[in-house]
Parts: C-alpha cells; sequence; structure tokens
C-alpha cells in the first residue's frame, strides 16, 4: 500500500506541475502571466482596475445580517437596481424573515426604475446545478407579469459558470460578497449564532457593503456583462464622490474570450491572493469553500517549510464536506499538515450548527482572506482553478489595517464563541483556536455530543485522494 501511495503522490504531483505550467502558458499567450508571477513587490493587483481612494466599506457576516440590508437597499432605489447572481430563486426571502419573496421586492421596484438581473444561463451538460431547463423555468417565473428585465449569460467556457454575486443600487451602493439570492443546495439566511437546523443545513457566508468611487468599477463590470446579453449599453456616472476614508479594489477573474472587450481576460483575483500570500509574515486567516489551487497551496506549502517568523500561523475555515471538490481540499490539508512537519503552525477547521447537545451540518461559503491585518480580501472567488482561471468572479481588497484586524476580530469572535479574542493572533490560535478545534475533533471521534461550534478538519492522505484532485483539474480546469 505504500509503493501505491507514494507511485499515487508521485502521478499526482506530475499532473500538478503539468496544470501549472499550463496555466503559465495560456496567461502568458494572453499577455497575463503577471497574474500569476508577479514581478513587484506590494499587496495591490497591477493587471486589473487600479485601488479607488475614498469609499465605504463594511463587511456583512452571515445572512441575516446582510440579507435585509440588501433588501432596505432595493427598496429605497430612486434610479435603478442591477443584481447579478449565480442562481437566483424568485420564491427566495430575503428578510427579515417572511416579509416578501424577492421577486416582488424586484417587481415593485420595477415599477417605478429599471430592474436589471443577469444570472448565469446554467449548468450546458446535465451533471452540474443548477441546469439549464431549471434556470429558465426560474427566470420566466422571475419576470412573467412583471417589468423586471432578466438575461441569462451563457458567455462561459464549458464546464464552467458565471459565479459572481452583486446589487448594484443607483450606482451608489454596491454589494460584492459570496451570498446568492437562493436556497438551492442551503439556505443562505442564517444568523451568526448558527443554530441547529432540523433537516436543513446551516450557512457560513459574507458580502460586502460599498460606497465611494469604487461602486463605478463594479457598476461598469455588470453593464460589460449586461451589453453583451442584452445589447443594450448602460450609462455609466463620470464620477462617484468620495464616501469614507478606505482606499478599495476591484478584482476580478474573467476568462480570456468571454466577452469581445476583454479579449485577453482579467486575473486579477489570482494576482491579489498571489502577491498577499506570499508577503505573509505573520498571520494568513482564510475562509473558502475550497481549497484545491495547487498554485495557491505551493505558497502556503513554502510558508509553513520556511516560516517568516516564530509566530507565523496558518488557519482555514473550510466546509465539513464541500458540494464538490472535497477529496481534492482534503488532500491539500494533508499536503500542508506535512509541510508543517509538526511544528503547529497550521490549523485546518470547520464550524457545526448547534443547539445545546444537538449539532449538524453548517456549510462555510464564505470566501474571505486576511494576511498579517494589513490585506483584506472579500467576495464570490473559491480558491480553486474554476475560480481563478475559469469561473467569472468579483471581489474586492482593501489593505486597511484597521478594518482588516476588526474583520478578523468579528470573525474570530463568532468561531470561537467569545470576546476577549484581541491578544496577539499567534497566542490566540494556539490558546484558542487549536484545544477547541481539537477537543471537539475528540469529542466527536468518541461520539459524544458537541460543546462548541468550532471543530479540527484533520487532512486526508488515503490513496487516490493525491490523484484525483489533479485529474479533475486536468479534466474540468484544462
Amino acid at each position: 500500500m505504500e509503493i501505491l501511495d507514494r507511485f499515487d503522490a508521485a502521478l499526482g504531483g506530475g499532473i500538478e506541475r503539468a496544470m501549472i505550467h499550463h496555466h503559465m502558458r495560456r496567461l502568458r499567450r494572453h499577455d497575463q502571466l503577471p497574474a500569476l508571477a508577479p514581478a513587484t513587490e506590494g499587496l495591490w493587483a497591477q493587471t486589473g482596475a487600479p485601488p479607488r481612494h475614498g469609499n465605504e466599506l463594511e463587511v456583512l457576516v452571515d445572512g441575516e445580517n446582510a440579507l435585509p440590508k440588501i433588501a432596505e437597499a432595493i427598496e429605497g432605489a430612486q434610479r435603478h437596481v442591477h443584481v447579478c447572481s449565480w442562481h437566483l430563486e424568485p420564491d427566495f426571502d430575503p428578510g427579515p424573515r417572511d416579509a416578501r419573496p424577492v421577486r416582488e421586492l424586484l417587481a415593485e421596484t420595477a415599477e417605478r426604475i429599471p430592474v436589471r438581473v443577469i444570472v448565469w444561463a446554467g449548468a450546458p451538460v446535465p451533471v452540474f446545478q443548477p441546469r439549464r431547463a431549471e434556470v429558465r423555468a426560474a427566470r420566466e417565473q422571475l419576470v412573467r407579469g412583471t417589468k423586471i428585465q432578466c438575461q441569462l449569460d451563457s458567455c462561459t467556457r464549458m464546464m464552467h459558470c458565471h459565479h459572481e454575486k452583486l446589487v448594484i443600487v443607483d450606482d451608489e451602493i454596491a454589494f460584492v460578497g459570496g451570498i446568492d439570492l437562493t436556497t438551492l443546495a442551503g439556505d443562505r439566511y442564517d444568523s451568526s449564532e448558527h443554530p441547529h437546523k432540523e433537516q436543513e443545513i446551516g450557512w457560513h457566508d459574507a458580502t460586502s457593503r460599498l460606497r465611494g468611487p469604487v461602486v463605478r468599477d463594479v457598476a461598469a463590470h455588470f453593464a460589460m456583462r449586461w451589453e453583451a446579453t442584452a445589447g443594450e449599453a448602460l450609462e455609466l456616472p463620470e464620477a462617484i464622490a468620495p464616501a469614507g476614508d478606505t482606499t478599495v479594489q476591484f478584482v476580478r477573474t474573467v476568462p480570456e474570450g468571454a466577452y469581445r472587450v476583454l479579449p485577453r481576460g482579467e486575473f486579477s483575483v489570482l494576482e491579489t491572493y498571489v502577491r498577499a500570500l506570499r508577503s505573509a509574515r505573520e498571520l494568513i486567516y482564510l475562509e473558502n469553500q475550497f481549497l484545491w489551487s495547487p498554485e495557491i497551496v505551493h505558497i502556503l506549502e513554502s510558508k509553513l517549510r520556511n516560516p517568516p517568523s516564530d509566530d507565523f500561523r496558518v488557519v482555514v475555515l473550510l466546509p465539513h464536506k464541500a458540494n464538490n471538490g472535497q477529496d481534492d481540499t482534503r488532500g491539500m490539508l494533508g499536503r500542508l499538515v506535512a509541510a508543517d512537519d509538526g511544528g503547529k503552525r497550521f490549523l485546518a477547521t470547520t464550524i457545526m450548527s448547534r443547539s445545546g447537545e444537538r449539532s449538524g451540518p453548517l456549510y462555510v461559503h464564505a470566501k474571505i482572506g486576511i494576511v498579517d491585518d494589513a490585506w483584506l480580501v472579500i467576495g464570490s472567488a473559491n480558491l480553486n482553478e474554476h475560480s481563478l482561471f475559469n469561473d467569472t468572479e468579483v471581489d474586492v481588497v482593501t489593505c486597511d489595517p484597521a478594518l482588516a484586524r476588526a474583520t478578523r476580530l468579528r470573525l474570530w469572535a463568532e468561531h470561537l464563541e467569545r470576546e476577549d479574542v484581541s491578544g496577539d493572533p499567534a497566542t490566540v490560535v494556539d490558546e484558542m483556536w487549536r484545544p477547541i478545534a481539537t477537543e471537539q475533533l475528540e469529542r466527536r471521534r468518541r461520539g459524544e455530543p458537541m460543546t462548541h461550534h468550532l471543530v479540527e478538519l484533520p487532512g486526508v492522505s488515503r490513496r487516490s485522494r493525491r490523484l484525483l484532485g489533479p485529474l479533475d483539474a486536468l479534466v474540468v480546469d484544462g
């Protein structure tokens, strides 16, 4: 078995290296190699829109906090509402719960002002969700008897999707993050307490609310997609007045050839992650649905093998069971554990819904990265090859230390279920994160009730894990 494992790992590693070289050749061919291999230092991406000064950025964690604010902004719109979603369910209730479905909210708004919606057209082959027939039926339900305009966007590479989640109101407010207006795969409306739900999965997610000049970049992205699908050019504001003191950069993944106006594509999400992770000195904190991009994992492995400081820590929060890519993620965790080599610098965790002694599944869908309390990213992009090279994605980035730290403390207080988390990050990881997560994993293994939401997520090194991830990337992301 050991010989087979070693053969499996060697073959998987070979495929991974081939995929990385494939992506390098692909980006070089389209003059986009600096996104994968930046030649300069610094945290701001150079391959996309420049950072914009004078913004307000608020991080909204979990659906109960975010969705009613989105609904309130739509209800107060004066000129137009623009929505992009991976999937939109007309009957979805954005809250406060038992208020009204999103179709009714958008239809009432469309009686006063234009409401434009772009939704991914669905999977072209019936092996993914949502299927195209289901999306067409949902669109018909959404627009029937209303003035809502809705376009189904199929401008994607085979086996990939439009994954972004945007709401833009009057080109003054924009929501950019990971929350879809749907219950497909799970209800996005959940509180930060994540109580146990009978027959339902809990959901951890996040989005951002933006005001200021960066909103124009978000609006321009929507306008590009709207013109490509509806044939209508939208007017953009010449400039948007400052609304705060935070510098924010809009980054995205748009594969080459998807849209006529971006023939070489854009991969600034990849670039911002590469720059930030390479720069890390003390802390990398990642919340994500997936962690199986070899380009990202290679950076993390290098950092763990050669720690930049004694206090360097890497903490990741992932789903207990991803809806796809699980084998790949667990294999990557095994590699990171091996790179750590007993140094206790790396910790992989997940969270469960819990009420008293009852606990159950909770899906981590947030896409947040924080490095050294100096860099913060939030958006729709997962840390897999889909999001970094082939799906369309949008994130926002800031290098505001106060905001990055405040966001980390907000998230850590939720996951650790305590407020006193403001100490030195390495100390908090060693004395709070690891003991809690390890204890809860042992309780689960003994069949005992959990006493905390947080639990350690072990790596998996079974044969085929090391090979299946690269094979999937070769078939799907090639």
